[in-house]
């Protein structure tokens, strides 16, 4: 093992109430890949802010190529080549490439900002990495990817040696990912070093050289990546075996629930969100949308709850017309909905569990008759859904905001799911949730499958759509690109479907 470029030393972070590191160590060889492998709210990032700058360790050491080092702010730490691309860009997208890279890097010249011998730098640094970044280009024209490599180079350019990813393939297509990941290696090799920030266990054994494992704030171990399996990469994370595998039963799929015919939705310039939409749900099938977050998924899932009026076209269930139903109509059929955002539109946080559990259906007449709620029927229904679904909290008293991501999201699926819908809508019903909560989710959608109904599952994790869905439409800019069985597309195809290209225009050409 080459020398330590960096190391941490019982890092401890306290916030207000939170313990976000705990006695942390981290030691990061130099011209490694280090992974930071950890569930959402292990600290992982909370340590890295530490690295860089932005926040102070409450106590421990920072040693960088056996210096001791104490960091006032981030610019302290970029001055000592470190640099940072968090997951969500901190690029400015009215400049160009070049102006992001200048804004607060060390000027050349006091008088003036040198932008063309700025350009040629961030061009050479491009081309020996296959970044293919116009330097000239303004950041708003970029494609996702693109902007990505950006940062990258903004980094770069402002002398990184150490180049921390946080959750870099989050807004990937997997053609994305392999690319960056070339990216990746070719740094490495030129001898920077890059700490590497996931929760997807997959990327992290095709990625890394060492693996440092965060759960609850502590570093449990570090790991050599070679021959371990995902199956004990995930026990390390949660602090127990998890069984990820999916087990289905054959199901009747012959009766469509929900058909979706010419689905459009326009806004005020003219731009089309959704353009076009059609697919069908069947009873006892998983349909899986995926694609990029933001390719009108979301829009396509207002439509169908009531939360935006479709401009032409019509997504008919049980005889009613979704696109033209109000949110209470279309409940009141029977579908559910698991929204996107479990904090703004899931739950009340500052409700108590069994107020949240009601939210759907309080006026139904088993909670209650007119005005009057039936507390003792609601609090039994409470505590059933909570040992039913695994819920960890102290009581149905206990409220929303005080539970974990996790089960935030179980409370979400427990209400749905007990409503017994003849069609679930689950959107990103996995997002920020530990792996130990995603086992049991995925349980559970399949479960509800093979009781006979239809669900609608949108996702931006490929994986998680191809390993539940029974079929799976791709989505790019409002409009399908083709639908599939997991069984029978590629990877490949599939990324390519992701980043516009039409299913029969792959297949012709292949």
């Amino acid at each position: 093992m080459s020398e330590m470029i960096l190391e941490m030393k019982h890092i401890t972070k306290r916030f207000p109430g939170v313990l976000a590191n705990d006695d942390v160590n981290l030691s990061v060889a130099k011209g490694e890949v280090h992974t930071l492998l950890g569930e959402n709210g292990a600290g992982k990032s909370t340590l890295m802010n530490v690295l860089c700058g932005l926040y102070h360790p409450t106590s421990g050491e920072i040693w960088l190529e056996g210096q001791k080092v104490k960091f006032s702010s981030a610019k302290d730490a970029m001055n000592r080549g470190i640099g940072m691309v968090h997951q969500h860009f901190m690029l400015i997208p009215t400049l160009s490439v070049v102006e992001n890279c200048l804004i607060g890097a060390k000027s050349k010249s006091l008088l003036k900002l040198d932008l063309e011998g700025a350009a040629r730098e961030i061009k050479a640094l491009a081309d020996e990495y296959n970044m293919g970044v116009d330097p000239m280009a303004k950041v708003e024209t970029l494609p996702v990817g693109a902007r990505q490599r950006a940062e990258i180079i903004k980094a770069l350019y402002r002398g990184a040696k150490i180049l921390i990813l946080d959750e870099p393939t989050a807004v990937l297509t997997p053609q994305e990912t392999e690319e960056l990941f070339n990216m990746v290696r070719k740094l490495t090799k030129s001898g920077y070093t890059v700490i590497f920030i996931s929760h997807k266990l997959n990327e992290v054994q095709e990625i890394s050289d060492r693996i440092t494992v965060l759960r609850q704030g502590k570093s449990i171990t570090t790991v050599n990546n070679d021959g371990i399996s995902v199956n004990e990469l995930a026990r390390l994370m949660v602090g127990r075996e998890v069984d990820m595998t999916v087990t289905r039963k054959e199901t009747d799929q012959s009766k469509a629930m929900l058909t979706v015919s010419h689905l459009t939705l326009g806004q005020k310039d003219g731009n089309r969100l959704l353009n076009d939409v059609c697919f069908e749900v069947h009873k006892g099938e998983i349909f899986g949308i995926a694609g990029v977050d933001g390719n009108g998924q979301g829009e396509l899932v207002e439509c169908l709850t009531g939360l935006k009026k479709a401009t032409s076209g019509t997504a008919i269930y049980k005889d009613l017309d979704l696109a033209k139903a109000t949110t209470r109509e279309i409940m009141k059929s029977g579908v559910s909905h698991v929204p996107q955002d479990r904090q703004k539109s899931g739950l009340i946080l500052s409700m108590n569990l069994a107020e949240n559990m009601i939210l759907q259906d309080y006026y139904q007449p088993e909670f209650g008759k007119g005005p009057l709620l039936d507390w003792k029927y609601i609090n039994d229904f409470t505590d059933r859904l909570i040992r039913d679904f695994q819920v960890k909290a102290p009581s149905r008293f206990e409220l929303a905001q005080n539970l974990s991501g996790g089960n935030q999201q179980k409370v979400i699926i427990a209400r749905e799911v007990s409503r017994e819908p003849g069609l679930l809508i689950a959107m990103h019903p996995t997002r920020g949730v530990d792996v130990g909560a995603i086992e049991y989710i995925h349980k559970r959608i399949v479960h509800e499958r093979d009781e006979g109904r239809a669900v609608l599952l949108v996702s931006t994790e490929l994986e998680e759509v191809m390993k539940l869905s029974d079929r799976v439409a791709v989505m790019y800019e409002g409009e399908i690109m083709g639908i599939v069985k997991p069984g029978e597309v590629t990877v490949e195809e599939m990324g390519l479907m992701m980043g516009g290209k039409r299913l029969e225009e792959i297949r012709v050409k292949a």
